[in-house]
C-alpha cells in the first residue's frame, strides 16, 4: 500500500429526489451519476464512481498524501418503482462487491434541507442503514444537507436552522455524534463546494481514526 496515497469510500443514502446523485457528482468533480429532476425515483442501480486523485491534499504522518475517493451512489428508499426488498437486497450486494475487503469509511444520509425529517418511519433511509451496516452505524454515519441554501434564503443560519429542527432529525443528530455537512448549491463554485464538503469528510475519518466497516 502506498502510503502517500489514500482511498475515502463513501455511500449514499437517502430518500427519492434527496439530491443524492447531484451530491455524488459535487464530491467527485465528475458527472458520473445520472441526475435530473424527475416526478419518480431516478436512480435505479447501484453504482460507485472515482474521483480523480487530489495531489497533496492532506497531511498525514508528516507526509503529504493524495487523496481519492469513491462514491457508492444507491437508489432512492423508498422507491417508486422497486420494492423497499429488491433495494435493500441491491444496496447489500453493492456494498459486499465495492467495499467488502476495503471497507466504508462512511456512509451520508442525503437530506433536503427545505424538508423537515419527521417521525421514524420503517421505510426510511436510516433504518436502511442500521440493517445494512450493523450495530455500529452510528460511528460511520453523516448527514448531508442538500439544497442548503434555502436556509438562507429562509433568513435563518446553520446553528438556527439545526436548533428549531424535529425532535427526530436532533435525535438522530445526537446519535450520530453531530456529523452533519451542508451543500450550497449558489454562490460557491463547484470546486469550492467539492473543497469543503471533502475537508469535512476527512475530519469525520479522522475523528474515526481512519477505521472502516467491512462487508461479508
Amino acid at each position: 500500500m502506498n502510503s502517500n496515497k489514500m482511498t475515502i469510500n463513501l455511500a449514499l443514502f437517502g430518500m427519492t429526489q434527496s439530491g443524492k446523485s447531484s451530491a455524488g457528482n459535487i464530491i467527485l468533480g465528475s458527472t458520473d451519476f445520472h441526475s435530473s429532476f424527475a416526478p419518480c425515483s431516478v436512480t435505479k442501480d447501484c453504482s460507485l464512481g472515482r474521483s480523480c486523485h487530489f495531489h497533496s491534499f492532506m497531511r498525514r504522518g508528516g507526509h503529504e498524501v493524495t487523496l481519492q475517493v469513491q462514491v457508492l451512489d444507491t437508489p432512492g428508499y423508498p422507491h417508486s418503482r422497486l420494492s423497499k426488498k429488491h433495494v435493500r437486497q441491491e444496496v447489500r450486494e453493492a456494498l459486499a462487491h465495492h467495499f467488502g475487503q476495503e471497507g466504508l469509511h462512511l456512509a451520508l444520509l442525503v437530506q433536503r434541507a427545505d424538508v423537515p425529517l419527521c417521525g421514524q418511519e420503517e421505510s426510511s433511509p436510516v433504518q436502511m442503514i442500521q440493517e445494512l451496516l450493523g450495530h455500529a452505524w452510528m460511528n460511520y454515519t453523516a448527514i448531508l444537507f442538500t439544497h442548503a441554501e434555502k436556509i438562507e434564503e429562509a433568513g435563518f443560519n446553520e446553528d438556527e436552522y439545526l436548533r428549531e429542527a424535529s425532535d427526530t432529525l436532533l435525535t438522530l443528530l445526537k446519535s450520530i455524534q453531530g456529523r452533519y455537512i451542508f451543500q450550497y448549491r449558489k454562490g460557491n463554485s463547484l470546486s469550492e463546494q467539492r473543497l469543503k464538503i471533502l475537508e469535512r469528510i476527512i475530519e469525520f475519518v479522522k475523528e474515526n481514526c481512519y477505521q472502516v466497516l467491512t462487508f461479508k
